[in-house]
């Protein structure tokens, strides 16, 4: 009940963004490749600064 107004951390936003992207790169796939691969390709810079977070923290 009290977490109900936490703010999320930098970590929990880069987490959320990342897993959002791979969702929606997959969807994309079946239609658009280039595209997918562009946003997966985003996702991977993402999950790039959330490995430097984790270790700095």
């Amino acid at each position: 009940m009290f977490g109900l107004f936490k703010k999320k951390t930098e970590l929990e936003k880069l987490q959320d963004s990342y897993k959002e992207l791979l969702e929606k790169a997959h969807k994309i796939s079946h239609s658009n490749r280039t595209l997918a691969d562009k946003m997966a390709a985003e996702a991977e810079e993402i999950a790039k600064k959330i490995d430097l977070l984790r270790k700095d923290g």
